[in-house]
């Protein structure tokens, strides 16, 4: 490859900018297990078979070829052959059934890991990413209440990366069983269809959609229309939400008592992401709203869906999503329902970085440069930097014992904010802070560093 040549949708961060990764990974972290999730890693390769199950996406799966076997891959299936992991969520359902002997249901767990998806890349939108998730998964059952516990979590690490130049987020809410019972009630039956377009109403508009639910999915212009209005119903509280459904479903048809079934599928639904709203409110007021043209056009989803929007960053589209999955991961008769969001952490530091103009405070973690007086006097420099970072100040030494003022200025170019240099002939050592020009004397074994410059830090323009 030629130097400086790069490969579309896969990043690589300066250290500056890993500083920036690294620190929001970190806050991440703190959020979930403050929360009581466990942290875990899966193999980055998966069974074709278990890659297939997410609908849609498999067609951006990026599979496996040892270089003998290139061109022999048709001579094995695809559900047969090993390919990257595109989320976190498919193998962490293979990774319950497997452990489901050794783990304490319900299981919360944490995971940010890499992930790959052979989509278009643009600002934003990689082919290598990483993603951070939270997800909860019972066995046999798991209680509704869930489904709004995680989405708060996720809006407290949010929160939390405002620091960094995040804006305000929003989740926005919908449940996949009201969509379902108001589109079997209108007389459809390619629900997953009309899910999948419907989830594609921020990127293409409402007559595009309506034209592909048309054609597509068998609906009529009244069907169609039908089920943009359900996409647009918008209410405050649970009660809202209820009156305006009922009111829909009499407006093109669909009986509301005890005897219409998808009508009652529906109002399951309802009921839950009511209680969803209504909590979420209670708890922390407006950081959930209901959403009915949130779809997820994600096969295994059978419940709640979660999208979440930044203010002012509509173009960035969704940072965290997710839902209830109650049928991905099974053994035998036994049923693993789970609940997760996962963040486009990739994503989200492209904005920090690109938009919010976040950075780090100095390139280098170190606090000190020792300096060396000459090459047979490195192994006393060695001792100051091996003093100081066992008190737990990050320290480094010159890399060659060029003149001082090239010492200086190579500690200047990384941001390290002192120089520390050795007493000679009986002296004492002494410290200089090359940003305010003091220089005082200094022991190793007692010095510290101002507060305000001892730790690199990420700061916003």
């Amino acid at each position: 490859m030629a130097k400086g040549a790069s490969l579309s949708g896969f990043p690589e961060w300066l250290p500056s900018e890993r500083v920036v990764e690294q620190r929001v990974i970190d806050t991440l972290r703190r959020v979930f297990e403050l929360n009581g999730f466990l942290g875990i890693e899966t193999r980055a390769v998966e069974q074709g078979s278990s890659l297939l199950k997410k609908g849609e996406t498999s067609k951006e799966i990026y599979l496996l070829s040892r270089l003998q076997e290139v061109g022999q891959e048709n001579d094995t299936p695809v559900e047969e052959r090993l390919g990257l992991h595109f989320d976190l969520t498919v193998p962490l359902s293979r990774y319950v059934v497997e452990h489901s002997g050794d783990l304490a249901f319900p299981f919360k767990r944490w995971q940010i890991q890499k992930v790959w998806r052979g989509e278009r890349p643009q600002e934003g939108r990689f082919r290598e990413f990483v993603q951070a998730d939270i997800d909860v998964i019972g066995n046999g059952d798991l209680p509704d209440h869930y489904e709004v516990e995680l989405p708060l979590v996720m809006v407290t690490a949010l929160e939390q990366l405002r620091e960094f130049g995040l804006p305000k987020a929003t989740v926005h809410a919908n449940n996949r069983k009201l969509s379902e019972g108001f589109y079997r009630g209108l007389g459809l039956t390619d629900i997953e269809g009309v899910l999948r377009e419907i989830d594609k109403l921020d990127k293409i508009g409402a007559d595009e959609v309506s034209k592909l639910l048309v054609e597509g999915c068998g609906a009529s212009e009244a069907q169609a229309r039908a089920c943009l209005e359900l996409a647009e119903l918008t209410a405050a509280n649970g009660t809202e939400l209820a009156e305006k459904f009922d009111a829909l479903c009499a407006a093109h048809g669909i009986a509301t008592d005890g005897s219409n079934e998808s009508y009652a599928l529906a109002r399951e639904g309802l009921d839950t992401l009511a209680m969803i709203v209504d909590e979420a409110a209670r708890i922390r007021p407006g950081s959930v709203i209901a959403d009915l043209k949130i779809a997820r056009g994600l096969d295994y989803y059978t419940g709640s869906v979660y999208e979440t929007f930044l203010d002012g960053a509509a173009s960035l589209g969704s940072i965290c999503s997710g839902g209830r999955y109650d049928n991905l991961a099974s053994q035998g008769n036994r049923k693993y329902p789970g609940v997760g969001l996962s963040i486009g952490l990739s994503r989200l530091v492209s904005y920090m970085l690109h938009t919010a103009g976040a950075h780090a405070s100095r390139v280098s973690p170190a606090a000190v440069l020792v300096a060396v007086w000459n090459e047979d006097e490195r192994t006393a420099s060695n001792r100051i930097a091996d003093a100081l970072r066992a008190r737990g100040i990050a320290a480094d030494v010159a890399p060659t014992a060029a003149k001082l003022g090239k010492q200086i200025k190579y500690a200047d170019k990384l941001g390290i904010p002192y120089v520390w240099f050795p007493g000679q002939d009986g002296a004492g050592d002494e410290v200089k802070n090359i940003v305010s020009g003091d220089q005082n004397p200094a022991d190793a074994t007692s010095w510290r560093p101002d507060t305000v410059v001892a730790r690199q830090t990420v700061v916003i323009d």
